[in-house]
């Protein structure tokens, strides 16, 4: 535990809670995330989506940079159901931090080491044809005990997922597989976050609901016994007729709406803050270059402070000289290039910044609010990348 401003705060390094590591995680730089934004974002999901949807919150990417288990404990008491990965590394470590809820691999696993590895760990594998059915029901029947799938079925993405045509004979021979237990079938959509900036289903989106209708329809009665999903954050927030059993929201839960600019009267709280320490100031005249290749050069006698963050960290070389912190609410802009392990701020417009003050990069600071969003239209990058390009070597201080 570390105590920041009088209260206590766990810290983890990668997910796992190090000690003896540094007394301070807060000594250079951090992630601090807001556990009960968490709960507080999945509660209000729970609620929109309302009791006959069931609610997935999607924590793989180390939930997206915020940490995974710090998130799904959140969720699960803010009342999500079950919860998503990527991988199946990534599901094992919710299990290992005694997480007994329904994890879904949202990623392919192709050989039946994995597979074995899924069913010994009670992870539900996402099928997208025959062959893996196949090993998991051998798999299953070895063991004298069901294995539960999912089926993923290509509506448009054209990624995972087995053609929408070859659905019906596909689910038949499953189930004729008896030691598979085929629970839920799903699909993803391509471009629902431009749903939201039409405030209408795009054709491509109505072209991917109408597929899965029509899939679910020639499966007839065996629909109904199926958990159908299709909407992410996007298609959650756009049209209710997305939601169909449960939905499936990743970026929403920590806070961040998927499209800057769409109104919401959800109230999410944003659950991220990235701060780092002042390590240095300094004071130079005018004209003189800062970081490699002098790409900045003073305009005026300045004053300047190192931070010792960089691109190691997570923060990408391309926002150099145009991204602004935050320190006692006021802004104060970052200057050079960003390099691996520092970057430098212009604090001439804020002097008395002294040597160990913390600069909020992201997060809210006083009445400044910077977003990931900032960050993703300066790069040319999107929120997603922003948030799930921090480094391990942060510490993610829970508060």
């Amino acid at each position: 535990m570390s105590k920041i401003n009088g209260s206590e705060r766990s810290f983890t390094f990668g997910g796992t809670t190090k000690s003896g590591i540094n007394s301070d995680p807060c000594s250079r730089a951090w992630v601090e995330v807001d556990s009960k934004a968490i709960e507080n974002n999945s509660r209000i999901f729970k609620n929109f989506v309302g009791q006959d949807c069931l609610l997935m919150a999607v924590v793989k990417a180390d939930g997206y940079g915020h940490g995974a288990v710090t998130v799904a404990k959140a969720a699960l008491i803010g009342g999500a159901d079950s919860l998503g990965v990527a991988t199946l590394e990534e599901g094992i470590e919710l299990r290992k931090a005694g997480l007994n809820c329904q994890i879904l691999i949202l990623g392919n696993l192709i050989n039946s080491e994995e597979l074995s590895t899924s069913f010994y760990w009670d992870l539900v594998p996402t099928i997208s044809g025959i062959r893996e059915a196949i090993i998991c029901n051998n798999i299953a029947e070895n063991n004298h005990k069901k294995f539960v799938i999912h089926l993923k079925v290509d509506t448009g993405m054209t990624r995972l997922g087995c053609n929408c045509d070859e659905v019906k004979e596909l689910v038949a021979r499953i189930d004729n597989l008896e030691s598979l237990s085929l629970e839920g079938i799903y699909s993803h959509l391509a471009s629902a976050d431009t749903d939201l900036i039409n405030q209408s289903l795009t054709s491509l989106t109505q072209i991917q609901l109408n597929r899965f209708k029509k899939t679910l329809k020639n499966l007839g009665e065996r629909s109904n016994f199926l958990r159908r999903h299709l909407a992410n954050s996007a298609g959650t927030l756009s049209d209710k007729q997305l939601h169909f059993d449960m939905v499936r929201v990743g970026l929403s839960i920590y806070g961040y709406l998927p499209i800057r600019g769409f109104q919401s009267d959800l109230n999410l709280k944003p659950a991220l803050k990235v701060k780092a320490r002042v390590t240095l100031v300094r004071e130079v005249q005018n004209d003189v270059g800062v970081g490699y290749g002098h790409l900045f050069k003073t305009k005026r006698k300045s004053k300047l402070a190192v931070v010792a963050i960089g691109y190691a960290d997570g923060i990408s070389r391309s926002l150099s000289g145009k991204i602004s912190a935050s320190i006692d609410g006021v802004l104060v802009p970052q200057v050079g290039a960003i390099a691996m392990d520092q970057m430098v701020f212009d604090i001439t417009a804020k002097p008395e910044i002294k040597v160990g003050q913390v600069l909020t990069l992201l997060g809210t600071d006083g009445e400044n609010f910077i977003s990931p969003h900032n960050w993703s239209d300066l790069s040319g990058s999107i929120p997603w990348e922003v948030l799930c390009s921090f480094r391990n070597r942060l510490p993610r201080v829970v508060t």
